[in-house]
């Protein structure tokens, strides 16, 4: 356990601010509500020498933006964006009030946490600290508190894009994931965890035609919801071949397995096989190296004594780099074979495809994140990945700037454990990660800007 140190201290206030404040964001227009954490932080930067801008996309919908002008216009700018929105939680499946940001032992529990408020916090915390202490920057810095992350950004960055550009807009970027140490002993990893890119989102709705007739008679009917239940058993048993990459052999390495079990986790025909080793790493194991279709939302019927005679099913699709939009039909036609006569493909309104990205790792600022990992772990060094998920870098890394994943957390964390409470219940941190990522974001912008 690391000793506190005021910028920890700063971040873990702050972070507790965030936390209930609830911007709960059920992906609804009006949720959200994000303003009321536009307006802890506008506190929060109360007495310091910048001046915060707050813009609302929609009414409440808020994001703050604080930057600080470099005094070199050649020099490189870094931006830290964190949303400050979360998720909605499931009521009575948390031991702790997901709003009440208690401290139980060293941990702090709250929706939002891991998710991303810790690093919002520490975002904060650095670029105060960098105003506050009269430094100068050679390049600008940013900090850009966003909105409507956890409802796909399009009230967030993607609106910020199109409007205010101008705004937001930087060089380099730092946003969520990344931090995990990997590999090692309990004391010194020899690796943490930095996201370089992550998969890309294809969402398509299956419209399922059947025949209505009435619930007395179901024998040899149309049932659309029947159709439909099949559908979902047939994604879900669906095998898209798995392509191992560049990143995952890394990552096996790293985890210093047995060498049986990491050369199956590293064979195409063997890694299904070998994944329950993982225990909770295996989820992202094998989201990492398949493209995944999840049936998520499933609508059939208006009443109970109508056979449906139609019904939609909304598929998550994450697809690896170099899948594109006709490849994830395909996948989604050869799982529902026959099936296919009753269904209909379209897209899902406002997020029919975003492909995957990925940032090199030969830049100024990776070469930073390799230095700060060293400080905080001595001799470790950064570990490339690329997210499961979605975050607001693709849409810095779709205009041509390099964004990554970065924090420091502390050794009691693995990235199974990590990406199973993330949007779960009982979502907490523990207080030493929460410090040492405010002391890795301070070195970043020192180190890169200073």
């Amino acid at each position: 356990m690391i000793d506190s140190s005021p910028l920890g201290d700063d971040a873990l206030a702050l972070l507790r601010d965030l936390i209930r404040s609830a911007c709960v964001n059920d992906g609804t227009y009006a949720s959200g509500q994000e303003i009321r954490n536009t307006d802890v932080l506008r506190r929060f930067f109360e007495g310091v020498d910048v001046d915060p801008v707050v813009v609302e996309s929609a009414p409440g919908r808020a994001t703050l933006v604080v930057r600080i002008p470099g005094t070199d216009p050649q020099a490189p700018s870094l931006a830290l964006v964190g949303h400050i929105d979360v998720v909605p939680v499931m009521h009575g499946g948390w031991s702790h009030d997901p709003f009440a940001a208690d401290i139980v032992g060293d941990e702090l529990y709250g929706r939002g946490t891991l998710d991303m408020l810790y690093l919002t916090a520490a975002y904060a915390v650095a670029t105060r600290a960098a105003a506050s202490k009269g430094r100068a920057l050679r390049g600008d810095l940013i900090f850009v508190a966003v909105a409507d992350e956890e409802g796909g950004s399009r009230l967030g960055i993607e609106w910020l894009m199109q409007h205010h550009p101008e705004l937001i807009d930087a060089d380099y970027v730092l946003t969520e994931s990344g931090g995990v140490p990997v590999g090692g002993s309990a004391g010194a990893p020899h690796s943490v965890t930095v996201t370089v890119g992550e998969k890309g989102l294809a969402r398509r709705r299956l419209l399922i035609r059947g025949i209505p007739g009435h619930g007395s008679a179901p024998w040899g009917s149309s049932n659309a919801g029947v159709i439909a239940a099949e559908a979902v058993t047939r994604l879900t048993r669906f095998a898209p071949r798995a392509v191992i990459g560049d990143y995952w052999p890394r990552y096996v390495e790293a985890l210093d397995l047995d060498p049986d079990v990491s050369r199956r986790l590293t064979s195409v025909a063997e890694i299904l096989g070998a994944l329950p080793a993982l225990g909770e790493l295996a989820g992202y194991a094998h989201a990492t190296t398949h493209t995944t279709i999840s049936p998520n939302v499933i609508r059939a019927g208006d009443a109970i004594n109508v056979i449906p005679g139609e019904a939609s099913i909304d598929l998550d699709i994450r697809q690896l780099p170099g899948v594109s939009p006709e490849a994830v039909d395909a996948y989604v036609m050869a799982a529902l074979g026959d099936l296919m006569q009753h269904i209909e493909i379209v897209d899902v309104v406002g997020a029919s495809f975003s492909p995957a990205n990925v940032s090199p790792m030969d830049t100024p600022l990776f070469d930073v994140l390799a230095e700060v990992i060293d400080e905080a772990y001595p001799g470790a060094v950064p570990l490339p990945i690329i997210a499961a998920g979605g975050s607001d870098a693709r849409f810095y890394r779709a205009k041509g700037r390099q964004a990554y994943g970065f924090s420091v957390l502390s050794r009691r964390w693995d990235y199974g454990r990590f990406r199973h409470l993330i949007h779960g219940n009982d979502e907490h941190i523990d207080l030493e990660s929460v410090t040492l990522t405010a002391r890795a974001l301070d070195s970043v912008v020192r180190r890169f800007l200073g």
